[in-house]
């Protein structure tokens, strides 16, 4: 090698290597693209496509992006700082065991966690299966009569409770009683919400309260926060005696050895899914469960997986009324909930699945007998519990309490203070004999003198139980085949399996789905997550444990800065939706600091998402809708006459960038400017951020607060319809107003600020995702990868918009990351709907668009940075090929309505009937195009009958008979 061939250790080093394979279309494709576009350079399209008013002047002040190895050895050093101690802690969060065959089969599967909601049933039968077990399992442990498919934490699920228990009661009071013995995070929660909601909440001895107070609704644990197991059937009879409705909080394991409260007479149940089989991740996430009866099955909030039949007859599963409640009811709407957690419901219902009845009582069983010989040694010992009955958790009455804890922790054991002089002790099933040997010894000394074999033996003859009789469990419960046919790992992988194989992801094709960002989510993004230095850490664990959680969040919240230009970030909310609600309480109640809480007004376009005045409502805002112009965008004439008639009372304005139908507006500074002019914040929804991150920042261009989706722009994925993850960014007059936490109070936020969420950093151990993306990617790759959307948007655009109208285009004709397509003219034309075509599409193995939003009878495409050149041109090859079935029933070439659209999608079921008797042949049907019989994804069913479904609710297993 001559000198002039040397090549410099930098350049084989190759620090663009991730962001090179995160990007789906390489150099020359990029090119291509943009000489479709007539352009020659990337920066050519972004200077027509985005407003010079609002581009950076200076690349992100971010580190250069570190190859994968980098990345996971710097990981791996932040996790060696938390210390990982058994944890006694409990409150609602448990060590437990992740199945193997779950965990690498569900968990670590893209197969699974890629996957979008399943608003197309047809391409989703697996997952839709997966939550329909859940519910099952919830239903049957609980003894309601019905449940959804999880909420968001146990936390905001009791807050959700509240709000039920308030429309589904006529009674005028507005008096919430919640019993001491609720988990105190809770209780937290359902205090913030009740503030705007204009509830007032009391705490105390219910039993006491309901004998002085008339209220709408009633909260207790079952059992309690410290484990007492309380005669809750004589409080909920009490509080039916005055109409209140009852609400109960409770735990799946200690269910199965409990009466369930469905048989006491509860209206609501709900709690945490989480040690069926999810680690505990420093606050999740986890699936929140919530069963009712059968009469409040309207008034239930989050998702419903009910039954129906398709276009054959044949038995499938849907989204029962899946149209979300804060769409329908938008600033009427009670609740804003959009994410659900349905990869950890899915996880929880197959641990339930994997044990069945008999491997829970097993495990239920064995917590318990072991609870019960630590509290026999403790009470012989002469120690003084708190309570006398118990499932898994024991308090213990000291005046030693700090010396009790710091001999714990330097044991690497966590028990867990209550108040000033008990410490509880909660254990689970990863207790063993050891480990209570080790309690007694913290506890007691260790001259302690108990014999366990002796206690174990006195206990089996029952001579000791912590469950009240009269509150035994007696019901049979997952009685259904599917929780008793799946034991051994070769059966329960066959089945895991079986349902991947129905259900479309990332790992199949694009899924465009405008507003929600498919996107890719590397795999050395994803491993971190099963490491147990932050997977096995209890969100309640001492600060000084958790130093390398800390610092992760602190840098992630230093890159988030960096990228929105705002001063603080906060971690707390775990979706959107909630990120949205913190957003407006941190504008209340900074209005309220100013002597201006008077200001009740929020401003929303019309275009806007259903969460948004979903939201503003919650926060006890009035909403006013500011129109839009035939472009599309905001009508500032019509918002500045909004802002001046209101400037009294406006409080904000919420509006999201690039706008909801896919542009970025030139007058978005002046609409800033406007909204402060008259007194009033601007909330800036993140939704749209993947059309920002480097180019612009949000606290730049005039907004005072965003949330970001880090399920969308940051690369947490979707998981089927959750987790999600929505922390907000705020302006520094704000940060003081950002969410606290009563039980693990955070730095910063005033004290008086309650939680939003369960736990103080919402689903903590998902934050490893985004900081890693944002850590491979860098400066140069962050804003690489929008440039891309942005390009492949165009792209995808000039290629359509001759055989598609349309409907908003920006400057130059340009639009930002996603384009709307326009078929009401198509189908007053041919009769041929946006739904047709969505099904169509699943034919040539793509996942729908956005159907009829932000405007009814479109199509919403967003292909991401993350698609390369050949999907998006496949993607093109469908919808051209779409177009030209539609010209033929246009000129009659086929039928209007026995044709390939308003048959799809087609199944394998279909071309193997004997009589074809479609004016179309069997080839059109299911390959449209020659390059899908080279690889082709099958719905696994026709489509579906949505109306049926809705007027035969039936959300429960069907008989196993059924499904053969």
């Amino acid at each position: 090698m001559t000198p002039s061939d040397h090549i410099p250790l930098s350049v084989l080093q190759n620090a663009s290597e991730f962001t090179e394979r995160h990007l789906g279309p390489d150099l020359p494709q990029q090119n291509q693209m943009l000489e479709a576009l007539g352009l020659q350079h990337l920066a050519q399209l972004i200077d027509q496509t985005v407003p010079e008013s609002i581009r950076l002047s200076q690349p992100l002040a971010l580190a250069d992006g570190k190859s994968e190895a980098q990345v996971l050895e710097y990981l791996g050093e932040v996790a060696s700082k938390n210390q990982v101690n058994k944890s006694y802690i409990g409150s609602g969060y448990y060590n437990c065991r992740v199945p193997n065959v779950i965990l690498r089969n569900v968990l670590e599967n893209p197969g699974w966690y890629t996957a979008y909601t399943p608003y197309q049933p047809e391409i989703a039968q697996g997952r839709l299966e997966a939550l329909l077990n859940f519910q099952q399992m919830v239903m049957d442990l609980t003894g309601m009569d019905l449940a959804n498919a999880s909420l968001l934490d146990e936390a905001t699920a009791a807050a959700e409770a509240m709000a039920l228990c308030k429309r589904a009661n006529r009674k005028k009071s507005n008096l919430f009683l919640v019993d001491d013995q609720v988990h105190p995070q809770t209780i937290d929660v359902v205090k913030t919400r009740a503030e705007y909601f204009g509830f007032e909440v009391m705490v105390g001895d219910l039993d006491s309260l309901l004998d002085q107070q008339e209220a709408f609704g009633v909260l207790m644990q079952y059992p309690g926060t410290t484990g007492a197991i309380c005669d809750i059937e004589a409080l909920i009879a009490k509080a039916k005696a005055q109409k209140a409705m009852s609400c109960v909080a409770t735990d799946l394991l200690a269910l199965v050895s409990l009466k369930a409260p469905g048989e006491l007479g509860a209206d609501v149940v709900f709690g945490s899914a989480q040690r069926f089989g999810v680690p505990m991740g420093f606050g999740g996430p986890h699936a929140a469960f919530f069963a009712t009866t059968e009469k409040q099955k309207r008034a239930i909030p989050g998702r419903m997986i009910g039954v129906s039949i398709d276009s054959r007859g044949n038995q499938a599963l849907r989204m029962a009324m899946q149209t979300r409640e804060q769409h329908i009811r938008r600033e009427k709407a009670t609740s804003n909930i959009c994410t659900a957690q349905a990869l950890l419901a899915n996880m929880a219902g197959f641990y339930a699945i994997y044990h069945g009845p008999e491997g829970l009582k097993r495990i239920a069983d064995r917590v318990h007998r072991l609870a019960s010989i630590l509290a026999s040694g403790l009470q012989a010992a002469g120690a003084e519990l708190v309570n006398n009955s118990w499932f898994d958790t024991l308090a213990l009455k000291t005046s030693d309490q700090q010396r009790i804890l710091q001999r714990g922790y330097a044991a690497g054991v966590n028990l867990r203070p209550v108040g000033d002089d008990q410490i509880g002790i909660s254990l689970d099933e990863t207790t063993t004999a050891a480990d209570v040997e080790q309690l007694w010894e913290l506890l007691l000394g260790a001259d302690h003198g108990q014999d366990l074999d002796a206690i174990d033996l006195t206990i089996s003859q029952g001579q000791q139980d912590g469950i009240p009789a009269e509150l035994r469990r007696t019901s049979e419960f997952l009685t259904h085949p599917v929780f008793n046919s799946y034991h051994s790992e070769t059966e329960m992988l066959r089945y895991l399996k079986r349902l991947e194989n129905k259900d479309f992801s990332l790992t199949h094709g694009m899924i465009p789905l405008g507003s929600c960002t498919m996107k890719l989510n590397a795999s050395a993004q994803m491993i971190p997550l099963s490491w147990p230095q932050f997977a096995n850490i209890h969100p309640f664990a001492p600060r000084d444990q958790v130093q390398g959680y800390m610092q992760l969040i602190d840098e992630l919240e230093a890159m988030l800065v960096e990228v929105t230009g705002y001063d603080k970030v906060s971690m707390q909310p775990n979706s959107g939706a909630q990120g949205e609600y913190a957003g407006l309480l941190a504008i209340r109640k900074y209005q309220e600091s100013i002597g201006e809480g008077h200001r009740d007004i929020c401003l929303i376009p019309s275009s806007a998402h259903g969460t948004n005045p979903a939201s503003a409502a919650m926060a006890a805002m009035k909403v006013v809708v500011v129109e839009c112009d035939e472009l599309g965008n905001v009508d500032i004439d019509d918002l500045k006459a909004q802002a001046e008639a209101h400037k009294d009372d406006l409080s904000c304005l919420m509006i999201t960038y690039p706008s909801t139908h896919g542009v970025y507006e030139e007058g978005i500074k002046q609409i800033c400017d406007i909204v402060h002019d008259n007194g009033g914040q601007v909330y800036m929804d993140g939704a749209n951020m993947n059309a920002q991150v480097g180019l612009s920042k949000p606290g730049l261009i005039g907004s005072d607060v965003s949330h970001l989706n880090l399920h969308k722009t940051f690369a947490i994925p979707h998981g089927g319809g959750g987790p999600g993850m929505g922390p907000i960014g705020v302006k520094s007059h704000l940060a003081p107003f950002l969410p606290n936490h009563a039980v693990s109070p955070i730095e910063g936020p005033l004290a008086s600020m309650g939680a939003v969420s369960a736990t103080p950093f919402g689903s903590a151990s998902i934050l490893t995702i985004s900081w890693a993306y944002c850590a491979l990617l860098g400066a140069q790759g962050l804003q690489k990868s929008t440039e891309v959307a942005i390009l492949n948007a165009n792209y995808l655009t000039e290629k359509l918009s001759a055989h598609y109208p349309i409907l908003y285009r920006g400057r130059n004709d340009r639009v930002a990351h996603e384009c709307i397509v326009d078929i009401r003219p198509l189908k007053e034309a041919s009769g041929i709907s946006e739904e047709d075509i969505a099904k169509r599409l699943m034919d040539f193995g793509f996942h729908a668009p956005t159907m009829s939003f932000p405007v009814a009878g479109t199509l919403m495409v967003e292909p991401t940075e993350s698609e390369s050149k050949a999907e998006l041109d496949r993607f093109i090859e469908a919808m051209l090929t779409i177009r030209e079935e539609i010209r033929q029933v246009q000129e009659g070439e086929l039928d209007a309505d026995n044709n390939p659209l308003k048959n799809a999608p087609h199944t394998q079921a279909d071309i193997v009937e004997g009589d074809w008797d479609r004016p179309y042949s069997r080839e059109q049907a299911v390959f449209p195009v020659p390059s899908l019989k080279h690889s082709k994804f099958w719905p696994s069913s026709n489509r579906i009958d949505n109306v049926y479904g809705d007027r035969n609710f039936v959300c429960s297993c069907p008989s196993i008979d059924e499904y053969r």
